[in-house]
């Protein structure tokens, strides 16, 4: 299946027209369904970062576990940060409401194992893995290319779901998110024009649109 701009859009808008006003700003999610996959092959354990081109006129929250300089410049750039003492202290329930609030966690290298270790049970369910960084890595870039980053993956399911931003964001965003997305798993597919079944877009609490062409 061959998606173009202007499917994607119309879908798009029929999805925004569709939802009912709500009390709180809703995301925009795509869901692609493959079908010819093995679930257990290569194509079917796709585990890929994509960076949208428009971020989400949403918070997306960012955690850093780190110490030193690392803890210091994330303190200054206003980001939730852990340190090695904290991390040692946290408990399964802790980590839990950890891996629930941060959607993503970006840790000081030399911090992994001891992430993996105590994060790591209640951050891989929700796909959720932490991201290592240099301790001298450019902190801020990293930290803009999260901000509008999704993280796609496919779970028991031959289909990946994943958010594309927000529904007071213009439509020609949305659908060029949705096609950056689409052309990310593109790229991991070894037949894609066979292997995408359909595409469907809605807003957090509406009904699915199934894009199609013409």
């Amino acid at each position: 299946m061959i998606v173009s701009q202007e499917a994607l859009e119309r879908a798009i808008a029929d999805a925004l027209k569709l939802s009912k006003k709500r009390n709180f700003k809703e995301s925009v999610d795509i869901t692609v369904v493959l079908k010819d996959i093995n679930l257990k092959g290569p194509e079917g354990r796709i585990r890929e970062v994509v960076e949208l081109p428009h971020p989400p006129n949403k918070e997306v929250k960012i955690c850093v576990v780190a110490d030193g300089d690392m803890a210091l410049k994330a303190q200054r750039m206003g980001l939730r940060v852990i340190t090695k003492d904290e991390l040692q202290q946290i408990d399964k329930k802790k980590a839990k409401k950890i891996a629930k609030e941060c959607d993503w966690v970006l840790v000081k290298v030399d911090l992994m194992g001891l992430v993996g270790r105590i994060l790591g049970p209640a951050l891989g369910p929700r796909g959720k893995a932490p991201v290592p960084v240099p301790p001298n890595a450019p902190l801020e870039a990293i930290v803009r290319k999260y901000q509008k980053s999704v993280n796609l993956r496919v779970r028991k399911q031959p289909q990946v779901m994943c958010r594309i931003g927000t529904e007071d964001m213009d439509v020609k965003q949305l659908a060029e998110n949705a096609q950056a997305v689409i052309s990310a798993l593109e790229r991991k597919l070894p037949n894609p024009q066979n292997q995408i079944a359909k595409v469907i877009v809605k807003t957090t609490m509406g009904p699915p649109v199934l894009v199609t062409e013409g």
